[in-house]
């Protein structure tokens, strides 16, 4: 069953296509998207997803972290540094952590989700340009992470 025929049916929606075409006029672009996942052993996970595919794309292993991908698939192992695995967006670079031509800035999409009502671990400074973050939790406590390095 394709995509649209499995979301049609999930929510009982007919058709999704007016619904699609309504919702792309306010869609949000977080940009690249990874999970952080909090490890205990940084060379077990590296060991276990190489297995997966996954190479070395960037870290420092004597900094107790790595970034992992397998095709377009990211993944961060961080040892020692997060509690939870971390739902993660980088406004601002591709998935090959280039930056992009044309990106909403960290700021402009903390706006955005405060006029949502959505409510913030930790905001990032809107007087700032550049680089910034900030943190909100899912209603599961799930954290998610807004990291802006350009």
């Amino acid at each position: 069953m394709k995509r649209r025929q499995l979301l049609a049916a999930a929510t009982g929606a007919a058709t999704l296509g007016a619904q699609e075409k309504k919702k792309e006029g306010i869609r949000m672009n977080v940009g690249a998207f990874s999970m952080s996942l909090a490890v205990k052993d940084l060379a077990a996970s590296k060991a276990f997803y190489e297995k997966l595919g996954f190479t070395k794309f960037g870290g420092d292993e004597a900094q107790n972290w790595l970034i992992l991908k397998n095709g377009e698939h990211v993944i961060g192992l961080f040892q020692g540094m997060f509690q939870k695995n971390i739902l993660t967006f980088n406004p601002g670079w591709d998935q090959n952590a280039q930056k992009l031509g044309a990106f909403t800035d960290v700021r402009e999409l903390q706006k955005q989700l405060k006029a949502k009502g959505v409510k913030f671990v930790q905001e990032a400074k809107e007087s700032t340009t550049g680089p910034a973050s900030f943190v909100l939790e899912d209603p599961d406590g799930n954290p998610i992470l807004f990291d802006q390095h350009v």
